[in-house]
């Protein structure tokens, strides 16, 4: 699976395109954000992308959880979202 990697400057609506791109072709995807501005983003965008995805019927819903990624040989804690349509 794609892990889209969401910056504090991503643009929600590129990261919201990408999203509802993946899920139409994938059934389902990852964002992966690293600190608070980040996390942030991400929720903007999948909330717009619920938007994109509407007229296919698709209600989306996310997950989060915790993972441990290693930035500039540091160990960061990042937050990954599991984004797939409610059953």
């Amino acid at each position: 699976m794609t892990i889209l990697k969401v910056s504090s400057r991503s643009d929600p609506k590129a990261v919201a395109g990408a999203l509802a791109s993946l899920i139409r072709e994938q059934g389902r995807a990852e964002l992966q954000a690293v600190g608070a501005g980040a996390v942030n983003q991400v929720v903007k965008a999948v909330a717009i992308a619920r938007g994109y995805v509407a007229s296919n019927g698709i209600n989306l819903v996310f997950t989060p959880t915790f993972s441990e990624v290693k930035i500039d040989n540091e160990e960061r804690t990042a937050i990954r979202f599991l984004v797939e349509p409610r059953p």
